[in-house]
């Protein structure tokens, strides 16, 4: 399993627009390319000395080959979609390969 993590500072002015098109448009759009089973979106809670607010959204796959897959068939595509925020973000992103897993399982007494 695979993660691509997109990290997203976001200028505050445009950040409740920004975030409502990210949950609406873009990862809908992200998982509907069929190569991700889902996403977690998360805001980075630390203060950034340029300003703005961090995201973190993270989009697991099944392989390193469908992730390649994305990046030929749709990630072009779907990155240009940002283009009303054009100027007001800074994007960076990472692959990161899952190693291990772990849940904590809660049990009631009967």
């Amino acid at each position: 399993m695979y993660i691509y993590n997109v990290t997203i500072n976001i200028e505050e002015t445009i950040n409740d627009r920004w975030l409502h098109w990210m949950k609406t448009e873009h990862i809908p759009a992200m998982l509907a390319t069929g190569k991700f089973s889902k996403a977690l979106m998360t805001r980075v809670v630390i203060t950034e000395e340029m300003g703005g607010i961090t995201y973190s959204v993270q989009y697991t796959t099944d392989s390193k080959e469908t992730l390649q897959k994305y990046y030929a068939e749709n990630a072009a595509e779907l990155r240009a979609q940002s283009k009303p925020f054009e100027g007001k973000f800074v994007a960076f992103r990472t692959e990161l390969e899952i190693v291990g897993e772990a849940h904590n399982q809660l049990f009631k007494k009967s």
